[in-house]
């Protein structure tokens, strides 16, 4: 079983080479990534990276204001869209594809079936989102099946909340947002009565801050009496999203990213999760969800892998940050230990910034330590970004997004580095980080000590490492001895493998010859228990030796 690394890209712009770059640009003037980028080429490149699966983001229609109504697509109110673009977690149609995406957009869906194609042809695995919290303000399905009640269709708008309702609702109350938005239209945005906003704002004035270009999804729990919820009969919307659900996995796609996956109650997803799975088996659920305190019941719920943002995230970017001591990781993978394998470990995606960015290292090269210890420390997957092979900064003014050192999802734009491997013309840095995280995907694809060995902690016993992290990996007759330098000076580390760490592993005490499979560079270890070694890492990397090393008795697992 090989370790699981996805790669996200953000559709729209994966793949668009325009160079406009015109802040608050039309498609027109930006230009667009297409479902057709991802040609055998691109796909075998992702594949040869060290991928398994790739996360293509934003392929269900959401919001826009681009103007596609030649097609039978309805146009967008843009003062209830974010950006020209729109974000692609308002979803106006959960049965259609986004138009900006299609080549012909007559023939997005049939381009989206051939896209699913293409990516098991070359070996990948396949994951979209599902966005189950919210909707777009101006939801109307063109592409349900037949036979399907649109959202709200049926919903008793008197009433603000009732179980069997899609939506809630204020009311006798107009959509009235507590800012004035300066959108060139020429008519007023009107809802009445107004519907309660996606990031759980149920009065019909939310703030600029707020989602306020979606609207909540009513899963039967009335917030207005205090969260109670009423489950039985099941509620309208359950029976809605396990449709949508069945429609998506019927494409033949392998997975799906849950997007705000706490928002919906847990209850919810033990019933569809189980009804999928039972079509399904393999389909995989990812939930994004922060709240560590319900990280057990939703993977009770049937999650696969949640976000370990809350955490071990947290933890690697402030230790790529700060002076601060590395014995924080330690605890991070401990309050998860008992779930370990179900936690999805990343340093970026669309909602954080980017690593290179002045807002976090400002240099993608200072997070080497974080990647090598997030791919190699334990077995569960790892989330790698487009562009953060490179050391993407995501410091441009792209328009409605603004520069926040994130790589916009609202607006059309392009990929500066995704842009420039594609000419060749990369920097040296970003040539060498592109090197050294494929070789760490690779490795972690590739080698069984990852994707299952067992994993042991080495910092008890050296209380007096500060910046650098050390641990162990192990399977059958190989070892893999890890220390991570989050320091910007080289250090020499003395390092000691404790007798415990021999006891549960089953090692033999040896002259070792190791490899290093970042570098290829070769060192010889004296394997003694409680014994000092000495190993050399440069500021902001680490290194990886890999020896062989016989078992004493038979694996156990940690």
């Amino acid at each position: 079983m090989s370790k699981i690394i996805i790669y996200q890209v953000f559709t729209r712009l994966f793949g668009n080479r325009n160079t406009s770059r015109i802040e608050n640009g039309t498609i027109a003037e930006n230009g667009c990534g297409k479902l057709n980028d991802f040609d055998k080429k691109t796909l075998d490149a992702i594949r040869h990276l060290g991928v398994s699966h790739i996360w293509y983001t934003g392929v269900i229609r959401h919001a826009t204001q681009t103007d596609y109504s030649k097609y039978g697509i309805p146009t967008q109110h843009p003062s209830v869209v974010k950006g020209k673009a729109g974000s692609p977690y308002a979803i106006c149609d959960y049965y259609d594809i986004d138009p900006d995406l299609a080549t012909r957009v007559d023939r997005r869906m049939h381009e989206f079936e051939q896209l699913v194609k293409r990516t098991h042809a070359a070996g990948l695995k396949m994951i979209i989102d599902f966005v189950p919290n919210h909707v777009a303000r101006q939801y109307q399905s063109i592409a349900k099946p037949e036979g399907v009640v649109d959202l709200g269709q049926n919903d008793d708008k008197t009433q603000g909340f009732s179980p069997q309702n899609n939506f809630y609702y204020c009311p006798g109350c107009r959509f009235a947002p507590s800012f004035s938005v300066s959108d060139g239209a020429l008519r007023a945005y009107e809802e009445v009565p107004a519907k309660a906003t996606g990031n759980d704002h149920f009065d019909n004035a939310p703030g600029r801050n707020d989602w306020y270009e979606t609207v909540k999804l009513n899963y039967g729990v009335d917030y207005y009496a205090g969260r109670v919820g009423h489950f039985d009969p099941i509620p309208d919307t359950w029976h809605k999203m396990l449709h949508i659900l069945r429609f998506w996995a019927a494409k033949g796609i392998d997975g799906f990213r849950c997007d705000m996956a706490e928002m919906v109650p847990a209850e919810f997803w033990a019933w569809v999760t189980r009804q999928v799975k039972e079509e399904y088996p393999d389909l995989l659920f990812i939930g994004e969800v922060y709240n560590p305190a319900e990280y057990r019941r939703y993977i009770a719920s049937g999650f696969d892998y949640l976000y370990d943002k809350v955490g071990m995230y947290d933890t690697l970017r402030h230790l790529t940050c700060s002076s601060d001591h590395v014995g924080a990781i330690t605890g991070a993978w401990q309050a998860v230990d008992d779930i370990a394998n179900h936690m999805l470990y990343f340093l970026e995606n669309h909602d954080e910034q980017r690593i290179a960015s002045r807002f976090f290292a400002g240099d993608g090269l200072k997070a080497v330590p974080a990647l090598v210890t997030s791919v190699f420390m334990r077995q569960n997957p790892f989330m790698l970004y487009a562009g953060e092979e490179y050391g993407e900064r995501g410091m441009d003014h792209e328009g409605f997004s603004g520069c926040d050192g994130r790589t916009t999802i609202f607006d059309y734009w392009n990929i500066d580095t995704l842009c420039r491997a594609a000419w060749n013309t990369l920097t040296a840095d970003e040539k060498k980080l592109f090197k050294l995280t494929s070789r760490v995907l690779q490795f972690a694809q590739n080698d069984t000590l990852i994707s299952e060995g067992d994993f042991f902690d080495l910092m008890y016993a050296n209380p007096g490492l500060n910046r650098q992290y050390a641990f162990l990996r192990h399977y059958c007759n190989a070892l893999l001895l890890v220390v991570a330098n989050f320091d910007g000076q080289p250090a020499d580390v003395n390092l000691t493998i404790p007798a415990h760490a021999f006891e549960f592993l089953g090692l033999d005490e040896k002259q070792a010859s190791a490899v290093d499979v970042l570098t290829g560079a070769k060192m010889s270890f004296s394997l003694l228990p409680d014994q000092p070694l000495t190993v050399h890492v440069d500021g902001f990397s680490a290194v990886a030796y890999k020896m062989n090393c016989h078992r004493r008795g038979p694996m156990r697992s940690r």
